[in-house]
């Protein structure tokens, strides 16, 4: 596709991911910095008409309603904008959902939308303290830098690239532009999460949270519901923001998830949490927790140990329990489901060592 070039943009080393690929690339190392799910939102946008622009950020894939008609025109999952656009792209400002993060690549979804999808499309980013500076900016180059050159894309399908080098930058607003105009159904910018620690040493926070840089990294079974939903803020909407896995028929069953926390501390307290689940929540659950300094992230033969014991679970409810090792540095949780089911939310409080 011929871009307009009224609006030059550098080009950014870029590898494509193929479809089929861009969950095992992305999901296991890192976050989706803008998802809604942790705070990602929308601050501004050239044009919404058919579709909202808040549509990008939602956490679950697109959906599509045959013959559902709005008062806009057909009724799309996504962000879609009018025809005939006269300037070089439409665009949407997005604020990330966390204090800033580094950026190793970058999912765009067309699902559904074809003879009206998104030929081409690019991504800036911006550190910087003021919302209203970036909104000021609307589709001028401003202060924004690439991150992501001019991209063809194509109809109702999910297109992924890995940035050659992770950004070193941190940024705390990203822009999407579509050239020149159409639909887009999802935007995932994957990375890491630049967190402020408090500045006491002795300050007790979540170190698992996404927002201070714990990412999901390995699970035994993630069937209805994904294992970095665990580490999302707020206790979710319903079942489907949680974690869950199929139903065991085995003897002796578990399922387990490995988190990496954000920094190396010392655990004080641990939180699981089974809102929502009410006929599905573990019998039992227990943590363990590792101090790893081997290559790549911890497996099962790693030198686990428990921060807490095999516990009755309930429905829908929040269990606390005192860490049963507090004077040791970990760098990862394993939180075991016993035989199986589905939890919502885990919080590993402690203290970060310096």
């Amino acid at each position: 596709m011929a871009v307009k070039k009224e609006y030059p943009l550098e080009s950014v080393a870029a590898v494509r991911v193929p479809s089929d690929e861009i969950d095992r690339t992305f999901r296991s190392t890192t976050i989706d910095l803008i998802s809604a799910a942790l705070g990602g939102k929308i601050l501004s946008f050239s044009d919404e008409w058919f579709a909202e622009a808040s549509n990008l950020l939602t956490p679950t894939p697109p959906i599509r309603q045959p013959g559902k008609m709005v008062f806009s025109g057909a009724w799309y999952d996504g962000w879609e904008t009018r025809r005939h656009n006269t300037e070089p792209f439409d665009y949407v400002v997005i604020r990330l959902g966390v204090a800033s993060g580094t950026i190793r690549g970058i999912e765009v979804d067309t699902a559904f939308f074809s003879g009206n999808h998104a030929p081409a499309i690019s991504v800036e980013g911006f550190f910087g303290a003021s919302d209203d500076e970036v909104i000021s900016w609307k589709g001028g180059k401003g202060n924004w830098e690439p991150i992501l050159g001019v991209q063809e894309c194509g109809p109702s399908q999910r297109f992924g690239w890995r940035l050659t080098t992770p950004t070193l930058k941190a940024y705390t607003h990203v822009r999407l532009n579509m050239y020149p105009d159409g639909g887009i159904a999802r935007f995932r910018l994957f990375g890491h999460a630049v967190p402020v620690f408090p500045e006491d040493k002795e300050a007790v926070f979540d170190l698992a949270a996404a927002q201070n840089g714990g990412v999901a990294v390995s699970c035994s079974d993630e069937h209805f519901g994904r294992i970095s939903n665990l580490i999302l803020p707020g206790r979710g909407v319903d079942m489907g923001d949680g974690w869950e896995t199929s139903r065991s028929r085995g003897k002796d069953h578990v399922d387990w998830a490995i988190i990496r926390l954000g920094a190396p501390g010392t655990i004080q307290r641990l939180l699981i949490d089974t809102a929502f689940f009410r006929g599905n929540f573990p019998q039992k659950a227990k943590v363990e927790a590792v101090n790893w300094t081997g290559e790549g992230e911890p497996g099962l033969q790693a030198p686990w140990e428990d921060v807490v014991a095999p516990s009755k679970c309930g429905p829908d409810q929040e269990h606390e329990f005192e860490s049963l090792v507090k004077d040791k540095t970990f760098t990862h949780v394993k939180l075991v489901m016993i035989p199986d089911g589905g939890i919502k939310r885990i919080r590993v409080f402690g203290k970060r060592s310096v």
